[in-house]
């Protein structure tokens, strides 16, 4: 076999190939039998066609070019593996003239996985970390002690009161939300659980309810918001009819030692301020941590150039998609339904996010180049950890390479660990 390969622009090539015909000439039994069995000659089985039969009825030209999709299908890998070429998304081959007894010739042309120019990025590193070395994580006793006030209201207990709502009241309501007389989409709610002052409904519509009485009436207009998630309402006016159902009072506890035990593992109030403070502390430590790693990779990113085909980003859009389609699940909603409320398409997102699409796959490049560059892998054996580890959620290994595909498992895990150890690395320069 013999490949040459053409780079070209975007990120793509073209491989000129040659077969011998000794590689390939097996493949017309393989096309033989594959005609045969589509198509139907009298006194002749289904498949047991004789090829001078078959080219007398279809052509020799037809036995022989499905011959070489044959031989084009089954050597293709061998091909790109003979190119050196990391080759994604659908390839197009163009075919020469086939004859029998000559080399099979054929032209591909294929996207390939982007080579990155990385540009100054240990300067960019290093000016990131040299920022952070300065910002160190504090939590401030104000903190806790907002932390606390808001262990205990989460604890606090609901007294049924005869007097009118005020701020920080736990309501119920019945509401219908009209635009000139008819009742919006969505726009009924009965018991509705309400705590005046935490802002969980539009503008205005909590303050009208303070003041009122259990089975109170009241008629009001709003505006919803401009920047609204349903855009037919946004900016727009409706008219509120609201009954006040209940009123009840939030009897918050104490903050003492007994308050403290109440929950189960802390002998008084300063052994739970000081597992406050620990948790505010580690989880302020994971913050600063994503976002000093945010801006290494931005700043990173910013210095790398890589000419990104349309396969790669369009992929990468497909993946983003999904995870906000896994994200609107979680909220009991299915992507369509979510995109209705905020007035978008699927086409809307892919135009706004495909930015953010070239930025996340310069990102992969690039993590991909400095672990090359500085000799940066995953030993197998951590691999095989972490694959045994989601093996385990199976009910047997037969099962598990039943439903999964282990081998774009194990590649994802590699992928991840290595990101980790690269970054790792980027944060000690």
């Amino acid at each position: 076999m013999d490949v040459s390969v053409k780079r070209l622009p975007k990120s793509k090539a073209e491989l000129s190939v040659s077969i011998p015909w000794e590689e390939w000439q097996e493949e017309i039994g393989h096309a033989v039998e594959h005609l045969s069995k589509s198509v139907k000659i009298e006194g002749f089985r289904s498949g047991k066609i004789p090829r001078e039969v078959l080219e007398k009825k279809l052509g020799k030209a037809t036995v022989l070019i499905e011959g070489a999709e044959h031989a084009i299908d089954h050597l293709f890998p061998k091909v790109i593996h003979e190119a050196k070429v990391d080759a994604i998304g659908k390839p197009e081959i163009r075919l020469d003239d086939v004859n029998e007894g000559e080399s099979l010739c054929f032209t591909v042309t294929t996207d390939i996985m982007p080579e990155a120019a990385l540009g100054g990025w240990e300067k960019a590193a290093r000016s990131v970390n040299a920022k952070y070395a300065k910002d160190k994580t504090e939590v401030s006793e104000e903190e806790i002690g907002k932390e606390l006030e808001r262990v205990a209201r989460s604890r606090a207990k609901l007294v049924t009161v005869n007097r009118a709502a005020k701020d920080g009241d736990a309501v119920e309501v019945d509401f219908t939300v009209s635009r000139g007389g008819v009742p919006i989409e969505g726009g009924t709610g009965r018991k509705h659980p309400i705590v005046l002052g935490s802002g969980a409904f539009i503008p205005g519509f909590e303050d009208a309810v303070i003041g009122m009485e259990a089975d109170e009436e009241k008629t009001f207009t709003l505006t919803f918001p401009d920047e609204y998630h349903e855009k037919t309402l946004a900016g727009k006016p409706a008219e509120f009819a609201v009954k006040l159902l209940l009123v009840q009072e939030q009897e918050i506890p104490e903050l003492t030692d007994e308050f403290a035990q109440s929950l189960g593992r802390f002998e008084n109030l300063e052994v739970l301020r000081a597992s406050v403070r620990e948790g505010m502390h580690s989880e302020k430590d994971e913050q600063r941590k994503e976002t000093h790693r945010t801006e290494i990779l931005d700043a990173i990113v910013a210095e790398t150039k890589a000419e990104l085909p349309d396969v790669l980003i369009e992929g990468e859009l497909r993946r983003m998609i999904s995870e906000f389609g896994q994200q609107a699940a979680m909220t009991g909603l299915s992507l369509e339904d979510y995109l209705s409320r905020m007035g978008k398409t699927e086409e809307d997102l892919s135009t706004e996010w495909r930015p953010q699409a070239g930025k996340r796959i310069l990102s992969q490049l690039a993590l991909e180049s400095i672990a090359k560059e500085q000799d940066i892998d995953v030993a197998t054996e951590e691999i095989e950890a972490e694959m045994n580890k989601v093996l385990a959620y199976a009910k047997s290994v037969k099962q598990a390479e039943k439903d999964l595909d282990l081998t774009a498992i194990y590649a994802a895990i590699r992928e991840r660990s290595r990101n980790e150890k690269v970054l790792v690395y980027l944060e000690t320069l």
